[in-house]
């Protein structure tokens, strides 16, 4: 596990301005080493290794380490430290679409009700910034439309204007649980298209359309989805 995550290298100096990177970039490996299943669910980290691998401190890999705590991708046992927490079970995973769809469709007919012509730009431009899926495989190739799949929904959220809505979507984390199950091109593309459908309903103003194109959107997704699940 500690060669495999060796493979970028040590991470430059803690000091200054450059602090906040290498905690990013030390955040950034130890996610890609979980979802990628190189530190197996379960699985002890170690980070007193993980210093010699990375030739920093302690310090910034217990800052990244309580992120992904905090994501549910790592969990801290008393006198025991950290271990890969286990992906999504069966009924979690259904857990999570049940609650999805209690919340999103509401939140996409809500923010067809509210948009405005600054706020439907933002969202084009957001789904603009992805048109297909990578081509590579694993958490790496994956990470920029994983964060822009997280961005579209979480925008829809926000649009809808409700604080305790909002909340409990951020604790949810679900795109990082979901993409941990699975990484597929074909997944990628085909969610990217039901998106289209999400925000020509949202920016027309089509409150019913856009409920129900994220109903679809979110059913699709669970069934592509729930072989996957442990």
């Amino acid at each position: 596990m500690i060669d495999a995550m060796n493979a970028g290298g040590p991470i430059k100096s803690e000091k200054g301005g450059a602090r906040q990177a290498m905690v990013d970039d030390v955040y950034e490996r130890l996610k890609s080493s979980v979802l990628d299943h190189v530190v197996e669910p379960g699985h002890r980290i170690n980070v007193d290794a993980l210093t010699r691998v990375f030739a920093v401190s302690q310090t910034p890999i217990r800052e990244a380490l309580a992120r992904l705590e905090a994501e549910g991708l790592v969990v801290k046992e008393p006198l025991r430290g950290f271990r890969a927490s286990p992906p999504l079970s069966n009924a979690e995973f259904e857990e999570l679409y049940d609650f999805r769809l209690l919340l999103e469709p509401w939140a996409a007919a809500r923010a067809a009700q509210r948009i405005t012509p600054d706020a439907a730009a933002g969202l084009e431009q957001e789904l603009a910034s992805w048109t297909s899926a990578p081509e590579s495989s694993g958490y790496f190739g994956y990470r920029e439309l994983s964060a822009h799949d997280a961005r579209f929904h979480g925008r829809i959220v926000e649009l809808a204007e409700n604080g305790p809505l909002s909340t409990a979507y951020e604790r949810l984390h679900a795109h990082l649980h979901l993409f941990r199950l699975n990484y597929q091109r074909t997944i990628g593309d085909e969610a990217i298209r039901e998106h289209r459908a999400i925000t020509a309903a949202i920016v027309a103003g089509r409150p019913d359309d856009a409920e129900q194109a994220m109903r679809l959107h979110l059913t699709a997704s669970r069934d592509r989805l729930r072989e996957f699940a442990a």
